[in-house]
């Protein structure tokens, strides 16, 4: 989510732009037997992300099934993420830190919504409390970047970025060990080029995590969650 430059609050990760509908839009059908692509090349570009939707291939998926050990399960709408085969259809190489600007059942109410057309893969709460809601192997839309989208995951944050105490010290220590895990599946090395804010994402209209938040503090409980995790 965050706050949007120049606009007092917006709710919801990314924006509807981030819905680009990749493969949907250039009506590429597998299982349907049809296919319409403007050229040659994206036709090649977008096959090649869709193999494993032919019978047999697809990676299993447990229903209510979490990547976070603890985390709980709350889905959010089709609308807001597309399928995929991460990391083999698109490496996974950054983490992306938001700010939900408002309350966690208001996020899971946004990302619930077909309409908002974003959501990230999860929701910290200020108690500590993770929620999924999108499955690492998927791609979320909630950088308001395509590319970014395919290749990171999406972490929200219950808050405001203007109010210091949003930060709690549950939310930082269970952000951290969250953090530390997705970097552990994916090589992803801790350091600000690879953990970043929404801010930083090419392209974005969003400020956070804001002045608030403590980078410093927050790689160095990641860098010992993944420390003790090894």
């Amino acid at each position: 989510m965050g706050e949007k430059k120049g606009t007092p609050r917006a709710r919801g990760a990314g924006s509807a732009k981030d819905a680009d509908g990749s493969v949907g839009r250039r009506v590429v059908l597998v299982g349907g037997l049809a296919a319409a692509v403007g050229t040659a090349a994206i036709a090649r570009e977008a096959l090649s992300h869709l193999w494993w939707r032919l019978p047999g291939v697809d990676k299993p998926r447990v229903a209510g099934a979490v990547d976070f050990r603890g985390a709980q399960w709350i889905a959010a709408s089709r609308a807001n993420w597309r399928r995929a085969d991460r990391p083999d259809d698109y490496p996974i190489d950054r983490v992306v830190i938001h700010v939900t600007q408002g309350g966690f059942a208001s996020a899971v109410r946004v990302f619930q919504d077909p309409g908002h057309g974003a959501a990230a893969h999860y929701i910290v709460r200020k108690d500590g409390h993770v929620t999924q809601m999108i499955r690492e192997l998927d791609v979320a839309f909630h950088a308001g970047n395509r590319s970014y989208n395919e290749r990171s995951v999406g972490i929200e944050h219950e808050g405001f970025v203007e109010r210091a105490s949003s930060f709690t010290d549950a939310m930082y220590e269970a952000s951290a060990r969250l953090t530390a895990g997705i970097c552990g599946r994916y090589g992803i090395p801790v350091d600000r080029e690879h953990i970043i804010g929404h801010v930083e994402v090419p392209g974005t209209d969003h400020t956070d995590p804001g002045r608030h938040w403590d980078w410093d503090r927050y790689l160095r409980l990641v860098r010992r969650a993944r420390t003790a995790a090894a």
